[in-house]
């Protein structure tokens, strides 16, 4: 059998240390997220921005270490960061490494950027990495692929914002995974911007870390089960979407809920029809399809480590789901990611179903030449 192609569906930038205080406007400059060298006593590099709590850098260059060895990375700086972070040549040669084609890449520090509260830093600093990301990907535009970073507290300016980012060469967008509970993706106020992503086939993602009040990412809960929440945020916002009519009356725009995993999706949409289908006269709502019919003609899923059976693709469907390496975070499995997949978590499948989810549907999704 032929080697399979390889795309990641979901690798991360890792910003320049000084990307906003050297780029941002004068205006903003007082303001700019940064890297301190110390937090609350401890010595390290933490990315510090306005209204957040500051959190250690080395998490976003944590791939190819061991759980053993994560602790202790976790204190380092940019000096274990990959050359990748300033040189996209050497970011090609770490695909060359996992034996991935190209990447989607997202964001790393520009995550946490969601949850700050000033609006207009915060478009800003978006626009600041929006020009970044594209100049980073003309180096090699058949395999590096940048997202844009959106805000939509301006409907209008977000609209823009993403037209520029289409314009740049950007390949789609990342919004809020859950916006503001006053402002939900069902308001009347949105709909220029869903038909702007569809109009210019921009895919909208919702990606961990970016709910508007930081999602599962904060508080006082133990890490593992604040690690195990992550999923509930985009299942909410996909519902309200899907029964708020959003996904009908735009049948061309695609949603990427990216690092959220994708096990759960056959009994998410098992939830959603059933809530529909007897409880739906509550609210009056008359959908043309089932909840989940939505989900399969508009929603792709990206996850890294799961084994994809029968099951999950017959209920699913193999052409909505995407591998990804998440490279070169911690949650990463850099640089053995085609023994992962060439291993027993694809097995259970077949080889055409196989080929899209770890390569084919990214490539159909965001146009990414495969010879």
């Amino acid at each position: 059998m032929a080697e399979c192609r390889i795309i990641s569906a979901d690798s991360h930038m890792v910003e320049p240390p000084g990307l906003w205080l050297e780029r941002l406007d004068r205006k903003y400059r007082d303001h700019a997220p940064k890297i301190i060298d110390e937090y609350r006593g401890k010595k390290g590099a933490f990315f510090a921005a306005e209204g957040l709590k500051p959190f250690p850098v080395g998490g976003i260059f944590g791939s190819g270490k061991t759980a053993e060895e994560l602790p202790e990375h976790f204190r380092k700086g940019y000096e274990a960061a990959p050359k990748s972070v300033w040189d996209p040549a050497q970011r090609l040669a770490e695909q060359d490494a996992d034996g991935v084609l190209a990447e989607v890449l997202y964001t790393s520090l520009g995550m946490f950027l969601y949850g700050m509260d000033d609006a207009e830093l915060r478009a800003a600093c978006f626009k600041v990495y929006n020009d970044f990301v594209a100049e980073y990907c003309t180096y090699n535009p058949k395999r590096l692929i940048g997202l844009g970073l959106i805000t939509l507290e301006d409907i209008p300016a977000g609209v823009a914002e993403l037209r520029r980012c289409a314009a740049k060469g950007l390949r789609g967008a990342m919004i809020w995974a859950a916006p503001p509970e006053d402002h939900p993706y069902t308001h009347p106020d949105y709909k220029p911007f869903w038909a702007a992503a569809e109009e210019l086939d921009m895919p909208i993602s919702l990606h961990i870390l970016t709910e508007r009040r930081g999602g599962g990412t904060g508080g006082r809960r133990h890490f593992l089960t604040n690690y195990l929440a992550i999923p509930h945020g985009i299942q909410n916002t996909l519902g309200v979407m899907i029964f708020g009519g959003v996904l009908e009356a735009y049948p061309q725009l695609n949603l990427v809920s990216a690092e959220n995993d994708v096990s759960w999706m056959p009994h998410f949409m098992y939830r959603l029809d059933h809530a529909y289908e007897r409880f739906r006269h509550f609210q009056g709502l008359e959908l043309p399809h089932l909840p989940s019919e939505y989900v399969k003609r508009q929603v792709y899923a990206t996850f890294q480590f799961e084994t994809i059976g029968a099951d999950l693709v017959a209920a699913y469907g193999a052409e909505r789901m995407m591998w990804s390496s998440d490279y070169p975070h911690t949650d990463s499995p850099w640089p053995q990611s085609r023994q992962y997949i060439d291993g027993a978590a694809f097995k259970r499948i077949s080889a055409a179903d196989k080929q899209l989810i770890v390569a084919g549907n990214a490539a159909r999704l965001y146009h990414i030449e495969v010879n």
